[in-house]
């Protein structure tokens, strides 16, 4: 029965690895902290995989592990790390692809810039989630999370018009 137990463990981890990837990318600043807290997550996930009963889906279980593995990293790491999104990670890229790639990495690092909780929202809802499913994962209410994200999305716009504000008038000179 163990046997079956770890092989049923490694499927849904491979399965939703990009989970744990994407929970390490926005609480991490370096490949190294990337590393650690992605072994951390997969021992918390290994060693409390016994308790989980099904009552939710294995993404909402693991998320929630993830999320907590990872807040409880950074409350451990008292040199938590933003970086700020400066005027270069604004500047528009020729190609589609580069700035898709530039798209990105000024997303994350705007999610970078949240307290650990509203980054957890974000990363939920940016992976379709419902407010009642993040929520739930969260501990939040509801309408908590739904004043959260109205309160990011209207930061994020004030903050972005500035920035390309800035951008366009350095262009003129």
């Amino acid at each position: 029965m163990p046997h079956q137990q770890d092989e049923s463990f490694i499927e849904l981890i491979n399965t939703h690895l990009r989970i744990a990837h994407k929970i390490c990318r926005v609480y991490t600043t370096s490949s190294d902290e990337h590393k650690d807290l992605q072994q951390e997550m997969m021992y918390q996930l290994w060693k409390s995989y016994t308790d989980f009963d099904g009552r939710s889906k294995f993404s909402t279980w693991m998320y929630r592990v993830c999320l907590n593995t990872a807040l409880t990293y950074r409350r451990k790491d008292k040199t938590d790390r933003y970086e700020s999104l400066s005027d270069y990670h604004f500047e528009i890229a020729e190609h589609t692809e580069q700035k898709m790639e530039e798209q990105m990495k000024v997303l994350f690092l705007a999610i970078g810039t949240l307290s650990p909780l509203n980054k957890a929202i974000v990363l939920l809802y940016l992976d379709d989630l419902s407010y009642e499913e993040i929520a739930g994962i969260t501990g939040l209410t509801k309408s908590n999370v739904s004043v959260r994200l109205v309160r990011i999305k209207k930061n994020w716009k004030c903050l972005l018009k500035v920035k390309h504000e800035k951008y366009e008038n350095a262009r003129r000179i």
